[in-house]
């Protein structure tokens, strides 16, 4: 197919879908649909600052490390700063890779249009559904962690221990949670220009007050005043000595989920101002402002408190599950309430702009007719998707409060369930992009060669071994909450069942909308590789 022959498709107020003329080739050899309304979005509302911003706030740095830190600072020791160095390099190589696909061929999509691209119709589908599957989900376990801060706060705030409890009330825990979700899933439908402005207020926040807290960690280590006292070292970033390959594994497979969420910048690519080129940059630039907050918070914390498994140790079981909840108060004294506060402000700007991603996926699979026609359906006042935002709202909404009633091990195991659909998606994305460019990636010099082919590769192939190892770890009745079907972990067969029910929904979707399926709904960018 020549350029000249090339279409893109426009979307109609009910849904439809029509072949129109190709739009002018863009520099880059992408076509240049920004003149084009495209699915309905609105293009241009989002700035290069905006993307980060919202990047961040999927990660929720505040809320992962409240998990993380302890963990992995029992497993590593004080190699735990070199954990989430290493952690971040497969995140950085597989997002360089989505910058190459989205400066060929911007799309809400991303990795189920990418992946139907390079791969065809059924691995696309399967891409955008393990996608689906995290984002949703954890949008359920984003808004359960609100409601726990939520009640610590008030508890703090009103020095009453007893506040902190009502989280445990079904009734009470399920109520917040519906407000919480309420409030996520309105600003999301308002769309992106409401989306950023409440994320940087709210960002900003959990940034200073993460920044603080690892700089009065340090000088109190440094001066003597801290628990453990420990003097950082270059040694502290060496890898190699973390003393087994096992406790290595480990460490890794903690910090990669909290890396996760930078991937829905990319979801924006056509409401930024610079569709072809500012997602991708976004997307770096997340990662890269995350990895230096998370050493400068790991470095602070271990000189402070050090891994011992007593006191204020890192390796303290009572202290694992929320870290700062044990270090903010020796650590920031009165002002540790802020901490609190941080972390209930990071679950709830993270849940509200991690509804962004599925409902932006919802839409493109809605839109080029790989599942119904009413998730393309665009909120003409906010140019944003309506039904795709409220029924990825109302989906997580459903699974955490039947969850909640029947057994909240099962609900964390899901949740622990999710790094493997991440590892799935990404690593899927990846390995489309080496495939997607093979043609010129070996012709075009050696930048082209590193940023199309080798770098997605060796980040495809760190995912698929991280996906490997943890499926064979999962399996192990210990893993997550020790729970088990059959001799084998309860997470290890939820991840089995979510990819089982995403085959059938697919095949149910092929025999309803064979056309998708069949290739006859081409694709909104063609980027052609002669």
């Amino acid at each position: 197919m020549t350029q000249n022959s090339q279409s893109h498709k426009q979307s109609n107020p009910h849904g439809q879908v029509h072949i129109q003329d190709a739009a002018p080739a863009h520099p880059h050899g992408a076509i240049d649909t920004s003149a084009a309304n495209k699915k309905g979005l609105s293009s241009g509302s989002v700035s290069l600052f905006g993307s980060i911003i919202i990047g961040i706030s999927v990660v929720a740095p505040a809320y992962s490390l409240s998990g993380a830190l302890g963990p992995v600072g029992a497993v590593a020791g004080e190699h735990m700063p070199a954990i989430f160095l290493i952690g971040f390099i497969p995140m950085l190589l597989v997002a360089i890779g989505y910058r190459e696909l989205n400066a060929a061929m911007p799309d809400a999509g991303t990795t189920f249009t990418w992946t139907t691209k390079a791969f065809g119709p059924w691995v696309g589908w399967i891409g955008g559904w393990a996608l689906l599957a995290a984002t949703i989900l954890v949008l359920s376990n984003l808004a359960g962690i609100a409601v726990d801060f939520f009640y610590l706060a008030l508890s703090q705030v009103f020095s009453n221990p007893d506040l902190a409890t009502l989280s445990s009330n079904n009734l009470i825990n399920i109520g917040t949670f519906l407000a919480f979700m309420a409030f996520g899933c309105y600003i999301t439908y308002r769309g992106l220009d409401a989306t950023q402005k409440i994320q940087t207020v709210f960002i900003i926040f959990q940034l200073v007050v993460l920044a603080i807290f690892a700089i009065v960690a340090l000088y109190k280590a440094i001066t003597g005043e801290g628990f453990a006292n420990l003097s950082p070292t270059f040694e502290w970033f060496n890898p190699f000595g973390v003393e087994s390959f096992s406790a290595f594994s480990s460490g890794i497979s903690l910090v990669f989920f909290i890396y996760w969420g930078w991937d829905a910048v990319l979801t924006m690519n056509e409401e930024t101002e610079g569709e072809h080129t500012t997602s991708g940059q976004a997307a770096v630039g997340t990662i890269l402002t995350v990895v230096l907050l998370y050493l400068l918070i790991s470095v602070g914390t271990l000189a402070f408190a050090g891994t011992s498994s007593e006191g204020l140790g890192l390796g303290n079981p009572d202290n694992q599950e929320n870290i700062f909840a044990a270090l903010s108060g020796p650590v920031l004294g009165a002002l540790g309430i802020m901490m609190s506060f941080a972390v209930l402000i990071s679950a709830l700007a993270s849940l509200q702009s991690t509804a962004v991603s599925p409902a932006r996926t919802l839409l493109a699979m809605g839109y080029y007719k790989a599942l119904g026609p009413k998730f393309a359906n665009i909120s003409p006042k906010f140019q944003s998707p309506s039904y795709a935002t409220l029924a990825s709202c109302l989906i997580a909404t459903l699974f955490y409060v039947l969850m909640r009633f029947i057994s909240t091990s099962v609900l964390w195991d899901t949740i622990s369930a999710l790094s493997l659909m991440v590892c799935l998606y990404y690593g899927i994305t990846a390995f489309a992009c080496v495939w997607y460019f093979r043609k010129v990636s070996f012709s075009s010099g050696i930048k082209e060669f590193l940023n199309k082919f080798l770098f997605p590769m060796l980040g495809g192939i760190m995912l698929l071994v991280f996906f490997a190892r943890t499926s064979y770890d999962s399996m192990d009745p210990g893993y997550g909450s020790g729970s088990e079907i059959g001799g084998v972990g309860l997470v290890f067969c939820l991840s089995v069942a979510i990819l089982i029910l995403g085959l059938c929904v697919m095949t149910y979707q092929r025999c309803v909308r064979p056309a998708f399926f069949k290739g006859k709904i081409p694709m909104e960018v063609e980027h052609m590789i002669e």
